[in-house]
């Protein structure tokens, strides 16, 4: 029974850590990078559908991104949904190739970005600590209804400290990694 808790704990925390750096990809630096476009849909027959199933996105250089439609038709709808994305980005299109240009970031728009990177690290610390207390408290009603010793129940209580501990360095050293990734210039 601990062996269970124990195992749904550090999944749970291993995906709480994933799910970061997920959400960090999508903060943007100042380099072209395919996973910027990758929370962007488009209107496909009616639905909407990711624009990677539309198109192929691919690096040009260090400071373009390329995306070459598989219809033609698509250019419009691709176009409008890059601009009324979030990202600030203007596409320029040739044919079925539209050639987004990635414009260089400011110092304040960096350090903007590093306290954004920041909050997203608290709640995945958040996250896990509220993993860590679910873990505990199950522990803790185990002893209650004496299904564990008291020992049984501390000893598990440590080791769900000790996977807190291990995803707590691991969110940090993503977030680290994502603010000497944004502050380069």
């Amino acid at each position: 029974m601990i062996d269970e808790i124990l195992e749904d704990a550090d999944s749970r925390m291993e995906k709480s850590v994933e799910s970061l750096h997920a959400s960090l990809t999508k903060v943007r630096t100042g380099r072209a990078h395919p996973s910027l476009l990758a929370h962007i849909t488009v209107e496909y027959y009616g639905a909407l559908t990711p624009l990677n199933q539309v198109a192929n996105v691919s690096v040009e250089d260090a400071r373009t991104l390329s995306i070459t439609l598989w219809e033609k038709d698509m250019v419009k709808a691709v176009e409008k949904a890059i601009m009324n994305s979030d990202l600030g980005l203007n596409p320029l299109t040739a044919g079925t190739v539209i050639r987004i240009p990635i414009p260089p970031l400011t110092e304040e728009r960096r350090r903007d970005l590093v306290k954004v990177v920041r909050q997203e690290g608290e709640k995945a610390k958040v996250a896990v600590r509220n993993i860590r207390r679910d873990a505990n408290s199950d522990f803790k009603e185990l002893e209650k209804e004496s299904e564990i010793s008291e020992d049984d129940s501390h000893r598990a209580q440590d080791q769900v400290q000790v996977l807190t501990n291990t995803s707590v360095k691991n969110i940090d050293k993503v977030l680290a990694e994502k603010e000497v990734d944004l502050m380069q210039v």
